[in-house]
Order: C-alpha cells, then structure tokens, then sequence
C-alpha cells in the first residue's frame, strides 16, 4: 500500500476542510507547491491534489496551479480532481501532467459520461466514491445522491476505471481514525483496487488499511499538517507490513 499526502487547494492556498465543510477550513500553507515539494522530499510515492474552487463551482480553478505543482515534484506522479465533469475538464488536467485525473459528481450521476472518460483515457481515471452513510455524495459533497457506495463503485469498475477513490466524509480532516470496516466491505465487493481516505490520524491507522485486501494506497491530509504523521515514518511501519 502507498501513503499519498494530500494537498488541498482553496483560493491558492494549501488547507484542510472538516468534513467537507468550507466553513471549517483550517489554512497551512500559503505555498502549495512548497509544500509538495516537502512531500516529495520525504519519500512521497504520489500525491493527491484536489482543486476545492473547482469542486465548488462545477468547472476546474487552478489547473494552472496544478500544473506547477506537477513540474516541481517530477518524477512523483500526482492524482488530481475537483469540477473535472467534462472530457475537456479531464484532457485540461492530463495536459497539465497529472497522471490520473479523479472524477466524482458528474460519474456518478451520468454513466455515459463515466464509461465514456474510462475508454476515452484507459487506465487513466480514477473515480471519487465520497460517502456519507452507504450513499453516494456530490457536488463538493454539499448533496446526497440516492447511489449507493458499492453500486458506484461496481459501475465504475464496469467502466474500466483504474482505481476507487472511497472517502467517509463524516471522518475526512478529523484525525478520528478511518472506516476500516466499510472501506474493506467496499473493496470486496467491488473487486477493484482501492484507494483509502477520510480520518487518517495515526500511523497505526495506515498499517491496519495496509491489511486489507484490495486496499493499494491511502491519502492522509490533515494528520501529516499537524505532525500527528510524519511521512518518513509511515512509509517505513507500511513498507514493513
């Protein structure tokens, strides 16, 4: 399993919402790309990078950030999503050198649209399932779908995706410890890779996801900005099993 730190983009800043809130944004750092390049430094094998204005507004907002994010940190790949609900959204991304764009809202409420990215960009899309309960939640997760988790997760499998993003937001930017429980009920009954996310606050919260089956890697954001984990460690206790 891979650590992937997180980084938040909101109005050019590095943050860290709760629960998904934007009214309970904490701000870390007013250089993103410093604090990728820290990341990197430390042994990042990925970094995760979410553009929230554009997850807000429906539409990308810092591609151009993105972008810059990208070329410093070379050669550690970087995820990104936030308002990619378009093919050009998708090909803006992937022409700013992020190698696996993540697109949420608009694959789970149109399944054309999703088998349409994962043929058009194979092995390339990975696909945000953000929970709250067993439901699906979109739109900067301000609305609930009637999709389920493992009906999502089971379509975009179908689609070709190349991985699952699961995110619990009720624990995201907490530092209470993941949903160890759901994440591995997801990742059997989609029998896809999974990626793990939402409430990370310790180290041992990265070795017992490392023990699930189908869980390749897990974002942690918050925790790594308050020390609760350092990078260089976490690495080592997963890479030891």
């Amino acid at each position: 399993m891979i650590v992937v730190p997180a980084i938040d983009l909101r109005e050019g800043r590095c943050v860290r919402l709760r629960e998904g809130r934007d009214d309970a944004r904490t701000v870390f750092s007013d250089d993103p790309v410093a604090m990728a390049e820290r990341w990197a430094a430390a042994g990042a094998e990925r970094l995760h990078v979410v553009d929230l204005d554009g997850a807000f507004a429906g539409a990308p907002r810092q591609t151009g950030l993105i972008a810059k994010i990208v070329e410093a940190v070379r050669p550690v790949p970087v995820e990104a999503g936030g308002g990619l609900r378009d093919l050009a959204a998708v090909e803006a991304v992937l022409e700013a050198g992020v190698t696996w764009p993540v697109v949420g809202t608009r694959a789970a409420l149109d399944a054309a649209f999703l088998a349409e990215v994962c043929v058009r960009f194979p092995e390339r899309i990975i696909v945000a399932a953000d929970a709250r309960g067993e439901r699906v939640v979109i739109r900067g997760w301000t609305e609930r779908s009637e999709l389920t988790v493992v009906e999502f997760g089971r379509r975009a499998r179908e689609a070709g995706a190349a991985a699952l993003l699961y995110t619990d937001v009720s624990r995201d930017g907490t530092e209470l410890g993941p949903n160890v429980e759901a994440t591995g009920a997801l990742a059997c009954a989609v029998r896809a890779p999974v990626l793990a996310s939402g409430g990370v606050g310790r180290v041992e919260d990265l070795t017992r996801l490392a023990r699930v089956p189908g869980v390749v890697g897990a974002i942690v954001g918050r925790a790594l900005y308050t020390g609760a984990i350092d990078l260089a460690a976490a690495l080592t206790a997963v890479r030891a099993g």
